[in-house]
């Protein structure tokens, strides 16, 4: 069953329609059906990288090279990076919340080590 409410102008409008399976048959054969190539289901559409996706890869690298880096050294290499006290202190959450960065208690600060 089908209904249909609204207006059409001033008049209002309340229309049920009931369709058994050999309508609903007839009316899905009416529809267009696209064709998907099986390459084409498999594979998700990929954006271009933005400049955040760009400089998390950058300093993924960073942290992985080191091996393991303190928390006011990575600071000041992000700034250098981003140009911005606040971007590099966006990237520090970031990093803390990946699942390939540790953060270790250190003496003075705390320290980055690469799991990957």
């Amino acid at each position: 069953m089908v209904r249909i409410k609204g207006t059409i102008g001033a008049w209002p409008v309340d229309l049920t329609i009931e369709l058994d399976d050999q309508d609903w048959a007839q009316l899905a054969a009416q529809l267009p059906v696209p064709v998907v190539s099986a390459d084409a289901q498999t594979a998700a559409p990929k954006a271009a990288p933005s400049a955040d996706d760009k400089q998390w890869l950058v300093v993924q690298e960073l942290v992985r090279s080191a091996g393991h880096i303190e928390g006011p050294t990575l600071l000041s290499e992000l700034q250098a990076l981003t140009g911005s006290a606040a971007a590099a202190k966006r990237l520090l959450v970031r990093l803390r919340h990946s699942e390939l960065i540790e953060v270790q208690a250190g003496a003075d600060a705390p320290v980055y080590r690469w799991l990957g």
